[in-house]
């Protein structure tokens, strides 16, 4: 059974930088696509980015495209998002979750992290 853990969330001015980590436990998350999005208490749920385990990228958030870069590193049983040039738009929990090798829809992903929150504000 996959365990997922987000740390890194916190307060941040705008215009600042966050890297949020996702750990993996109870398996190698090299077997794994890793997912993350993020819900907004006034908003839906919104998909930001995906992993695949072999490395491929998929971007699905314009909002927060050329600012957000998904990235893994399986030596550490790790995913991360490092958040760039962030806005108060941003302030949301944000979340990982794992599926079995390929990126999918987010109802076939098996495991998902408590999510960690992100808070940007003057």
């Amino acid at each position: 059974q996959l365990k997922l853990v987000e740390s890194g969330g916190g307060l941040v001015q705008p215009g600042g930088s966050l890297r949020l980590s996702c750990v993996a436990s109870g398996g190698p998350l090299n077997d794994y696509a890793i997912d993350w999005f993020r819900r907004a208490s006034w908003n839906e749920r919104e998909r930001i980015s995906c992993i695949s385990a072999g490395g491929d990228r998929v971007d699905f958030a314009d909002s927060v495209k050329g600012r957000f870069v998904i990235s893994r590193d399986n030596t550490k049983n790790t995913a991360y998002l490092q958040m760039n040039s962030l806005k108060p738009e941003d302030t949301a929990v944000y979340y990982c979750a794992a599926r079995f090798r390929a990126c999918g829809p987010l109802s076939e992903y098996d495991y998902w992290g408590q999510g960690t929150q992100v808070t940007v504000s003057s």
